[in-house]
């Protein structure tokens, strides 16, 4: 039950400050566009719920998936359609997987930083900086790479986690779901954010796509998941916004999944309007923009 003080701590604003995202044109000839991002977790997806899940292996099976065919078969799938997207990757996953780390970097594709243990950012945690630079250590010390894109474990954001992106030089974000453009986050100081590349809630196929022992959710067949994305795109089109996708290897990489994969992304390469890119993409097309934009003000 919530008290009357802390109803009346809560401020009297917005919680994101940031004006609605504005009107850039897509690169021509696209009037639309598509984030194709995925979300590598591997058995990080589970202890970060409980610890002691580490010494629960059916539980961690449904994590190691990822690396011995969810990731590999995505990335054939990817090769086969011309696509390249963005994985954001948990610290842990490239330490205990560096082969299948190494496989999605050798195959072209953007790699994201999604914290190490895949914990999720609450106020006040001090775990928020020590994933941030351990998740950076880990995929630098592995992969030689610096991500510029961040995705928060468990879709969840704090001030405080905002302020630290900015301090380690993380150019985009892709975890909110308020706009259907991208936009550049104000911090709580009014100094300028990362930009922020929303996500489409819709798009996630752990809500649609995965059923684990214990879960009460079923997973929703091909056919209503098909039909809900091709809708959301067809409108999107229309409003000559953008969708983003969360999409995690040991969903969609399995074989029911993968194959309602594989329709959706065909569908939407076949719709000439719609840039499908990486985050690094998206980012820099909103940078140029935006500094177009404010040279013609100064």
């Amino acid at each position: 039950m919530q008290d009357s003080n802390s109803l009346a701590s809560i401020p009297l604003r917005p919680a994101n400050m940031a004006p609605p995202a504005p009107h850039y044109p897509w690169p021509a000839p696209y009037t639309s566009a598509m984030f194709l991002s995925f979300d590598v977790d591997a058995e990080s997806a589970w202890t970060a719920k409980d610890a002691l899940n580490a010494e629960r292996l059916i539980t961690m099976s449904y994590g190691g998936y990822e690396a011995r065919v969810g990731t590999p078969k995505l990335l054939e799938l990817l090769d086969q359609l011309d696509l390249k997207a963005t994985f954001f990757i948990t610290g842990w996953a490239v330490d205990a997987h560096p082969a299948m780390a190494e496989s999605i970097l050798k195959a072209g594709h953007e790699i994201g930083h999604h914290g190490y243990h895949h914990l999720l950012p609450d106020p006040g945690d001090p775990f928020i900086e020590y994933e941030i630079e351990k998740g950076f250590e880990a995929i630098k010390r592995r992969l030689g790479v610096v991500p510029t894109g961040y995705r928060a474990p468990s879709g969840e954001f704090t001030e405080e986690l905002r302020q630290s992106l900015v301090r380690h030089g993380i150019t985009y974000t892709s975890s909110f779901r308020d706009d259907v453009r991208p936009y550049r986050h104000v911090l709580a100081t009014g100094q300028p954010g990362t930009i922020e590349i929303p996500v489409t809630a819709s798009y996630d196929d752990w809500m649609h796509g995965l059923s684990a022992r214990f879960s009460p959710r079923s997973i929703f067949p091909k056919e209503h998941v098909l039909s809900m994305w091709k809708d959301e795109l067809d409108e999107v089109r229309d409003w000559g916004a953008m969708v983003t996708t969360v999409l995690h290897p040991q969903c969609s990489g399995r074989p029911m999944r993968l194959r309602l994969l594989r329709d959706f992304l065909t569908y939407a390469k076949n719709c000439q309007d719609v840039w499908i890119a990486t985050g690094e993409q998206i980012a820099a097309h909103f940078q140029q923009h935006e500094a177009a934009e404010a040279a013609q003000k100064a």
